[in-house]
């Protein structure tokens, strides 16, 4: 067994390795950036190394800082977690090459299943079903076509080092081919740094069955049941649960037996997880994640099995110690993501401090986390705050568990995900298990986001006009007996204040150019402001000056916590200035264009 491992990540997957290491006597290394310094791993782990700024590429996705604070720990291994690193055939094959073990599957191995035309050609090899489409990376969009005209519209642009919906496009008719397929190659190259795509028939209203796998250095395969990770939200899972409640018993087994076969034939070792759509009692190879899955949680509540502490022994080179027979799975658990969004704004990133942090507790309730109160939630990173995962004998009991869990659930400060969560679990949909990935897309209605919101928020939503409302819940006591009053404290309309040239409009953004100088740009006019809804980096520019643009339109798009966000119009009118260029980092509330 190793002695110390470095952890080349950040936030709750970061922690959990450590406890995982902790138990098995193997000291920890955490690295973090300028804007992690006060996180809650570097706090856990037994040292820590700055490796850089808060801009990831140049911290947590840098290869040789992490190699070099590595070097200065004298870690044996290192552990990447999931995201940054942990799928790069690149930076595993450097750790291979080095001094150090890699914890997790071989870069020969991560190359075959990380590109996902190899996957596919792979798997058809192996005899596991896959998606029609191409084995072969996509050179342009007349490849697009001919896979429409082959199986008709829609089809599925992918990015080959995607994953979690980014660099992947759906087109629906000729006319969207040229720009979806320059969009997804685009986002391959920003995500995953290949600009590489492929083109698969689109399943319409599939489930997303995911299957957990284990596997060592001297032969053996074990699969540790399924996943249902159907509930998403513009292809982000947001709640997850094991085992799926749209399986037969006989379809159950086919998936687990197609997905041991497929990662054999990959001469894949470690921890992995194969990803099905299920459609119409079919069942269809998607990709396979080459790392531990944010939702592994589930996994490990329903059959006994620490799949982060496997990592490490199958590493080190122990052998699995228990035969597919021995793997049962006992009850049922659900993990909900608690994510720092507005759920009614389509998920808008939000940022803020934990005023109030107070997580659940009892029988059947797992937390993975790591922040504590008064800790800072900035828009560097994804919004994941926690994970809370409820266990249960049954679906039924492991509902109402989570129901009582996220009642539970004192978060105040900034807006989370909980109002939502606390929605699915009353959702006839849900509840029956008859959800498909298309569901939160497509067919829940905004108005019941809305209206849960406003039940279930702990922060003021009430008001979008210029008065300031401020919120304070005090306790009182009449008669003996204790009460909760909300109170709200409301100021005059906010009056923008005047600058030193006596003009009442406010200035333009102070951002961080590409250069990475700070510029502060002026209004000019009267005309109706485009203002950035969340904190973000400029990924392009889609108007100029002089440009008319109609209610509706893109104007530019934004990056914030890993997603691409169109930013659109709410009027027409003529771009009369625009204030940010590709690469500008923006902060909540900038202006970005003026429109008269």
């Amino acid at each position: 067994m190793f002695s110390k491992v470095l952890v080349a990540n950040r936030g709750e997957i970061a922690v959990r390795v450590m406890r995982a290491c902790e138990e098995l006597g193997v000291r920890t290394v955490a690295v973090y950036s300028e804007a992690d310094k006060h996180g809650g791993h570097v706090r856990y782990a037994d040292e820590a190394y700055n490796i850089g700024p808060a801009r990831a590429a140049d911290s947590y996705l840098n290869h040789e800082a992490v190699l070099e604070a590595a070097r200065k720990a004298g870690a044996d291994a290192i552990h990447p977690g999931y995201g940054f690193l942990a799928e790069n055939a690149e930076f595993a094959r450097k750790v291979e090459e080095s001094e150090f073990v890699w914890i997790g599957p071989s870069a020969n191995a991560m190359e075959r299943l990380g590109e996902k035309t190899k996957a596919r050609a792979l798997m058809q090899d192996a005899d596991v079903p896959v998606v029609p489409g191409t084995t072969e990376p996509a050179e342009s969009a007349d490849e697009v076509k001919d896979v429409a005209d082959e199986y008709g519209y829609p089809v599925a642009i992918k990015a080959e080092g995607g994953g979690g919906g980014r660099g992947l496009k759906v087109v629906r008719s000729e006319e969207e081919v040229d720009d979806q397929f320059e969009t997804a190659q685009r986002e391959g190259e920003a995500y995953f740094g290949n600009a590489s795509v492929y083109v698969e028939k689109y399943l319409e209203a599939p489930r997303h069955i995911e299957v957990q796998i284990l596997a060592d250095e001297h032969g053996n395969v074990r699969h540790l049941g399924e996943r249902d990770c159907s509930l998403q939200r513009r292809h982000q899972k947001v709640i997850e649960e094991a085992p799926s409640p749209a399986l037969t018993d006989e379809l159950r087994e086919e998936i687990g037996e197609a997905a041991r076969r497929g990662v054999k034939a990959a001469d894949y070792t470690n921890a992995g997880t194969v990803e099905f759509l299920v459609e119409d009692g079919e069942f269809y190879f998607m990709e396979v994640n080459t790392r531990i899955q944010v939702e592994h949680t589930v996994s490990e509540q329903v059959t006994g099995l620490d799949i982060v502490k496997w990592q490490i022994r199958v590493a080190a080179g122990e052998a699995l110690d228990f035969e597919q027979d021995d793997v049962e799975i006992e009850g049922h658990s659900i993990e909900f993501r608690i994510n720092a969004e507005a759920p009614e704004k389509s998920f808008a990133p939000a940022t803020g401090k934990l005023v109030t942090y107070d997580p659940p507790g009892g029988i059947g309730v797992r937390m993975d986390d790591a922040v504590r109160q008064g800790d800072e939630i900035g828009g560097d990173y994804d919004s994941m705050i926690a994970k809370l995962i409820v266990t249960g004998s049954d679906r039924e009991e492991a509902i109402i568990r989570g129901e009582r869990a996220l009642a539970e659930f004192d978060i105040e400060g900034l807006r989370t995900v909980i109002p939502f969560h606390r929605l699915m679990l009353t959702d006839e949909e849900f509840r029956n298990g008859t959800h498909t990935t298309k569901y939160l897309d497509e067919e829940l209605e905004s108005e019941r986001i809305q209206a849960a919101v406003e039940r279930w928020s702990s922060e003021d939503i009430s008001s979008d006009d210029d008065e300031e409302v401020t919120e304070r819940t005090f306790t009182v006591e009449v008669n003996g007996k204790r009460f909760e009053v909300n109170l709200e404290e409301r100021g005059a309309p906010a009056i923008p204040l005047g600058n030193a040239s006596g003009n009442s409009k406010p200035s333009g953004p102070r951002k961080r150019n590409k250069s990475g100088n700070d510029s502060q740009q002026v209004i000019e006019g009267d005309g109706e402001q485009v203002t950035a809804e969340m904190q973000g980096t400029i990924l392009s520019v889609e108007v100029e000056e002089g440009d008319e643009v109609e209610p509706g339109d893109t104007v530019c798009v934004l990056e914030a916590m890993k997603m691409e966000n169109d930013v659109v119009s709410e009027r027409g009118g003529t771009v009369s200035q625009v204030l940010i260029g590709e690469g500008d980092s923006v902060d909540m509330g900038d202006v970005l264009l003026v429109l008269e």
